[in-house]
């Protein structure tokens, strides 16, 4: 089943996202970000060139012939994940398929439409059964 991981009170939910990429390819993993909205994962491909602030994360977008041996790849569809390891939400909804993954990570800001959907989805995972884990990330850099 889904290992569902929600960080909550992010600051900037893009900034968050990113801060968490570069840990997340510090430790190996290999991560899927679905965000609906092009202009989104636009702002997070500039985000992660300069994250963290002596490097950059690696990362490319779904069609690139480099995202089957990145490790972030940013996509507007899950019609075809490369992969099935970890998926980051930047959507306001259900991902599609998120069930198919091994961890669904959602990035949760402040901000009113951010912060009520995410509360919807969090109990909507929580009446299935799934394993669900919290962190208030208010306090980090974000």
């Amino acid at each position: 089943m889904t290992r569902i991981s929600f960080l909550h009170n992010a600051r900037d939910r893009l900034q968050a996202t990113a801060t968490w990429l570069g840990q997340a390819c510090r430790r190996g993993e290999k991560v899927i970000v679905y965000a609906p909205l092009e202009g989104d994962l636009e702002r997070l491909d500039r985000l992660l060139w300069m994250h963290p602030a002596t490097g950059f994360t690696p990362h490319c977008f779904a069609g690139s012939v480099l995202a089957a041996e990145t490790p972030v790849i940013l996509t507007t569809e899950l019609d075809r994940p490369a992969h099935d390891q970890c998926l980051v939400n930047l959507s306001n909804d259900i991902p599609p398929g998120f069930s198919t993954f091994e961890r669904l990570v959602e990035v949760v800001s402040t901000a009113d439409h951010v912060r009520i959907p995410g509360r919807e989805r969090f109990r909507f995972y929580r009446e299935r059964g799934y394993a669900l884990e919290t962190e208030d990330i208010s306090g980090d850099a974000t």
